[in-house]
């Protein structure tokens, strides 16, 4: 990396964009090499320029994440800082996850703005402090809640699957020849485990830990179908 930080910038809000590159450019260390608006252009300028920092929107046209895939995997020296108003945890996480080096908000202040840039040419990660907070908190949440739902019985998650599935308790105690009352007592269990207060908040948890699994599965799927070589004889070997 050269004395001073080569810096592009994407985001289809011209005004945005031209305000953030002026602001950059009073910086001494710091060098705006180029500017785009969608997600192919960012992969094209990425390629063309190689700059040490691509700074990009999550929402612009185009499919942002795979661009920032396809940047670190294609010119693994740029470093991608997500630049942008979206304060969803799955735009965060998607982000990080395809490889982004930081994401912060646009609320960020200039001297904010100036230290994620900074630390993300040098290969650290940077994410809006308030966010990072934010992020980790819900993490922990989410940890928890998996650690609950690990400690579950067989019977217990027979149990919470029923009932989230809509059945009653006396439904439940009927299809596995139990009492009423002793699925009530696997209801209480199930409760304390998942620290929820009543069956709404736990079947909401049970529902949520198999949409995590779904997502899990499918980008396990996607990540063996990149990986996975072409067959003999297709053109691509």
């Amino acid at each position: 990396m050269s004395s001073r930080i080569r810096i592009c910038i994407v985001d289809d809000h011209p005004l945005l964009r031209q305000g953030v590159a002026a602001a950059l450019r009073r910086v001494a260390e710091f060098e705006v090499v180029e500017q785009g608006g969608s997600a192919d252009e960012a992969k094209a300028i990425a390629s063309k320029h190689t700059p040490d920092v691509m700074l990009m929107d999550v929402n612009m046209p185009g499919d942002s994440f795979a661009a920032v895939r396809s940047i670190v995997i294609e010119t693994p020296t740029v470093k991608v800082l997500m630049l942008t108003v979206s304060e969803s945890e799955d735009d965060a996480y998607a982000a990080l996850e395809a490889g982004a080096k930081g994401y912060v908000l646009k609320g960020i202040s200039g001297p904010e703005l100036v230290q994620a840039i900074k630390s993300v040419a040098l290969g650290q990660t940077f994410i809006t402090p308030g966010f990072a907070s934010k992020l980790i908190s819900n993490l922990k949440k989410q940890n928890d809640d998996e650690k609950g739902i690990a400690e579950l019985t067989h019977r217990e998650e027979q149990i919470i699957r029923e009932v989230a599935n809509g059945l009653t308790n006396r439904e439940v105690a009927e299809k596995f020849s139990l009492s009423e009352k002793t699925v009530k007592h696997y209801m209480t269990s199930v409760m304390q485990k998942l620290h929820v207060r009543n069956r709404v908040e736990a079947v909401t948890a049970i529902r949520h830990h198999w949409d995590s699994q779904q997502t899990s599965r499918v980008r396990q799927r996607q990540a063996s179908q990149r990986l996975m070589p072409f067959p003999p004889g297709s053109g691509m070997d």
